[in-house]
């Protein structure tokens, strides 16, 4: 029995991993909420275009395929080969930046990071806190610094969005972008947490034979 209860909290523990993932960021006492909903395949699909107009000169994601987006976001494989392809001619190749990394290096100090899994190593909390916490810093060389990652090389990539969109679209832009990078760490999570609910009612069921088998099986032993 007490095997069976370890093996049900550690199937729990990611989950609840998650749920408490974020906590502090930076001079911020506490990191917005991110608005995730691996559900909807609309803010997924703005999600997309953000973070390939906006991200993907940099950074790379090359742990996610440009034909496994298409999929699972329902966008016509023809529209991503046509719009969203810049970095390679294959539509089965890793969303890759063909960018020098040592050129990067070179300007910003480091080369920008993969943000294929950023979400799972940050949360989605941290990184929708820090996109919403740029501000003007004229002793940085970008003239700009950061609530939540204070000092950092990157700049303000997006400021052109938040110029053109305005504060309050702005954030449901930059929300939608935290939602794509949330399904980039992770494309397979809607269909393992489908499967988890089933699972876990399995559990639930056999749990009753087998605690009955158990306590038929001891009941002589003193």
């Amino acid at each position: 029995m007490k095997k069976f209860f370890l093996l049900f909290a550690l199937m729990l523990s990611p989950m609840l991993a998650m749920a408490n993932a974020g906590g502090a960021c930076g001079d911020l006492h506490e990191c917005e909420k991110a608005p995730i909903d691996l559900h909807n395949k609309e803010s997924l699909q703005n999600g997309a275009k953000v973070f390939i107009s906006y991200c993907l000169g940099c950074h790379s994601a090359k742990y996610l395929r440009y034909e496994r987006m298409a999929q699972d976001l329902e966008i016509d494989p023809q529209l991503v080969s046509e719009y969203m392809m810049f970095t390679t001619d294959k539509i089965g190749d890793g969303m890759d930046t063909k960018v020098d990394k040592k050129a990067q290096a070179k300007w910003f100090g480091n080369a920008p990071p993969d943000l294929s899994l950023e979400t799972r190593f940050r949360s989605p909390d941290w990184v929708y806190s820090y996109l919403l916490n740029f501000y003007p810093d004229d002793k940085r060389p970008w003239g700009v610094n950061n609530r939540v990652f204070k000092d950092v090389a990157m700049p303000h990539v997006l400021d052109s969005l938040e110029q053109d969109l305005g504060p309050e679209d702005y954030k449901v832009a930059v929300g939608d972008l935290v939602n794509f990078m949330t399904y980039m760490a992770e494309p397979i999570r809607t269909e393992r947490e489908r499967l988890g609910v089933w699972v876990l009612l399995f559990l639930a069921i056999m749990f009753v034979p087998v605690y009955l088998l158990n306590k038929e099986y001891w009941k002589d032993v003193k």
